[in-house]
């Protein structure tokens, strides 16, 4: 029986995830690490109410076998470029920096398609730059998910995500070959997908979407 560290359960994947190891027998226990109070009840829950500029004073209560980073935000919702690198870029590293200290054995990270350390677009390049130092931790299993575009049942309405969804499904059909990995996917199936690749023999690496539907299926990539 193990025991998960997630951050980020309130948003889409890190929700999804959050009931599938609920669910999951093979988990005992589920600490969430949150700015915020969460009104959730369940025996296997632990909620760690978390300063995430002080880090450092939560090390004692990062202890597990897997953690998921989930975390993420929008220029909208943090308009300060250096506020925004810091939980884009910062925060990921600091906190693989302590589960590889507490001897955490598997490190899932929500990354992006199209993340890249060179690229200009600075989400991509924080997710691209966030990727690669935490590859150099050399966790047993590190596993990098790069979804496309998400679909699913956000707590928030976004119009701008509203008219996305429209427009990737008219162009979905037309994505083919190596155009593929761009297609929209369901954040069920990446959030099933990670559980899957966690509790197999398919080792760490980075997933995109064709990878993702194909383990959800079931199916060998």
């Amino acid at each position: 029986m193990k025991t998960a560290i997630l951050f980020g359960s309130t948003g889409l994947i890190g929700g999804l995830l959050l009931n599938l190891l609920i669910k999951d027998e093979n988990y005992k226990k589920i600490k969430i690490f949150n700015r915020s109070p969460i009104e959730i009840s369940n025996p296997k829950i632990e909620i760690i109410q978390t300063d995430f500029a002080k880090l450092e004073n939560f090390k004692n209560q990062m202890i597990g076998d897997e953690c998921f980073f989930c975390i993420g935000t929008t220029k909208k919702k943090t308009p300060s470029k250096q506020d925004y690198i810091n939980i884009e870029y910062n925060l990921p590293i600091k906190i693989g920096k302590i589960c590889k200290e507490n001897n955490i054995k598997i490190f899932t990270y929500i990354s992006s398609i199209g993340a890249g350390a060179n690229k200009s677009n600075l989400y991509l390049k924080n997710k691209g730059m966030a990727e690669e130092e935490l590859k150099k931790l050399n966790f047993k299993k590190f596993i990098v998910i790069r979804p496309s575009f998400l679909i699913g049942n956000r707590k928030e309405e976004r119009l701008g995500e509203k008219i996305g969804i429209f427009a990737m499904k008219c162009i979905s059909p037309f994505l083919v070959d190596g155009l593929k990995k761009y297609r929209s996917i369901n954040s069920e199936i990446v959030a099933k997908s990670i559980i899957k690749i966690i509790n197999s023999d398919i080792p760490g690496g980075v997933f995109e979407p064709p990878q993702l539907l194909s383990i959800e299926k079931g199916r060998i990539f």
